[in-house]
């Protein structure tokens, strides 16, 4: 396989021509094409530099990220100058001009079927971890080794795996309190040699450790993806860490990782999908013996029934979360637990009541209303995206309450408390500030709040710059 002409000249045809090469385009495994690419001496910056991608994401590619969406296969394939036959796209660039904004009719049913397989996948991946043993295979989709990596040591000890555990516990308070663009990069870039620690030799008590910290670090690594909207990628961080867990026999780090998948589909406002999670969770919780698991997933699951409409089940659940807490040994926390608190409790609860109250604003608004005030104090500058969050909640409250002028205040204060913080998971939620907002500027024309739903629908519009 040759490489012509010069650096910033897309590849000759002979270069798709190569059997592996053509195989991988058939597949549309582009991230296969980048590392035969890299074989032959094509730099990342150069490829990302031909297909318009920043060289984070050649980077996430190469480690087996998968890309489905079509207009990026499209770029990649017109900006490497691959025939788009050799990929089954549609149109041909004489064709391209009249329908380049016209996608394939099934484009958007194969997407939908592809994201169900994806879930089917990752939900038995799941529970095969809580009520099986699946082993750590030696393909973890990381990509080929770059040529100059930092050497591990060929035995480990308790040292190393501290070290591990250390920087995991480093990057953790980095994302809590600026957000996971603070820190996502360098969590990835972590892993890629802490998993290597795999491969040296250590007692059988090191070696259980070390599968318990890659299994935090790779927690870590699903939850600022996940934060700062790389949903694949956390996907599969995710059902990685459940691996080094099961390798671990950690059932408390388990429920950790399985209550953040739940986080995933909360925040997308699958309720439903997120209790699959929650209740697997809970189980493996229930395994652990820790009263401080069992409430965080108590009062999750609490939340995912409060969005479905289902009072009852939601306040028994909060119940439940409140009473588990009073038990909790305080002694007990572990670096992944350790956010999970009274404030936090207080949180999710005044959350709980905050979801509710979007049926009946005048029965629960007031109930959520003491628990973020008491939370939104709670959180210091450490968990400064919580408490932008909590504001966030809190002025949703008093807007559902009937309080404008409390909610639009509340409201430019969380406004100005997220802009400091890189998540735009986190800046996601403030959409349903914004709908309350709006209601108030509709139904009561009130000029306040249609400047707060005007900056908040401005704030949104940045997420897709």
């Amino acid at each position: 396989m040759n490489v012509t002409g010069p650096q910033e000249a897309r590849l000759s045809r002979e270069t798709w021509d190569e059997p592996d090469m053509r195989r991988a385009l058939a597949d549309r495994d582009i991230s296969a094409v980048y590392r035969l690419l890299r074989r032959v001496g094509m730099s990342q910056r150069h490829i990302a530099a031909l297909t318009g991608q920043s060289q984070s994401e050649v980077s996430e590619i190469l480690r087996g990220r998968q890309v489905m969406a079509y207009d990026v296969l499209v770029r990649v394939a017109d900006g490497l100058g691959i025939p788009r036959g050799y990929m089954g796209l549609a149109y041909d660039p004489p064709i391209e001009s009249e329908t380049s904004r016209v996608k394939p009719p099934d484009e958007a049913e194969a997407k939908a079927k592809e994201e169900a397989v994806k879930r089917r996948n990752l939900l038995a991946h799941g529970t095969a971890m809580v009520f099986g043993t699946t082993v750590l295979g030696a393909d973890r989709g990381q990509g080929p080794p770059s040529t100059a990596l930092t050497p591990i040591p060929s035995q480990i000890g308790v040292t190393d795996v501290k070290q591990v555990e250390a920087t995991t516990r480093a990057m953790r308070t980095l994302d809590y309190q600026y957000g996971g663009g603070t820190c996502r990069d360098a969590v990835v870039a972590q892993l890629s040699w802490s998993q290597r620690l795999v491969d040296a030799s250590g007692t059988d008590e090191v070696k259980q450790r070390l599968f318990r910290a890659l299994g935090d670090l790779e927690n870590l690594a699903g939850w600022t993806s996940f934060d700062v909207g790389l949903v694949d990628s956390a996907r599969r961080h995710y059902s990685t860490a459940m691996e080094f867990a099961s390798q671990a026999s950690d059932p408390s780090l388990m429920s950790n990782i399985m209550y953040r998948v739940g986080r995933l589909y909360i925040h997308n406002g699958e309720a439903n999908e997120a209790l699959k999670w929650f209740q697997l969770g809970q189980i493996a919780a229930q395994n652990a013996g820790s009263e401080r698991a069992v409430a965080m997933l108590c009062v999750n699951e609490a939340r995912a029934y409060a969005m479905l409409n289902e009072p009852d089940q939601a306040l028994k659940l909060l119940d439940r979360a409140h009473s588990e807490m009073t038990r909790v040994d305080p002694d007990d926390e572990p670096s992944w637990a350790s956010f999970f608190n009274g404030t936090e409790l207080s949180s999710m609860t005044g959350l709980t009541y905050c979801e509710l109250a979007a049926f009946d604003g005048r029965r629960y608004a007031p109930k959520a209303i003491p628990f973020k005030i008491e939370s939104i104090a709670g959180f210091g500058d450490r968990m400064a995206r919580s408490r932008a969050m909590g504001m966030k909640e809190l002025a949703t409250c008093y807007l559902r309450q009937g309080d404008v002028t409390r909610g639009v205040q509340t409201g430019h204060q969380a406004l100005k408390a997220i802009s400091a913080i890189q998540s735009p998971r986190a800046l996601q939620t403030f959409r349903t500030l914004q709908e309350e907002a709006a209601r108030w500027a509709t139904r009561a024309h009130n000029a306040d709040a249609r400047e707060l739903c005007h900056l908040l629908s401005r704030a949104q519009q940045s997420l897709s710059v």
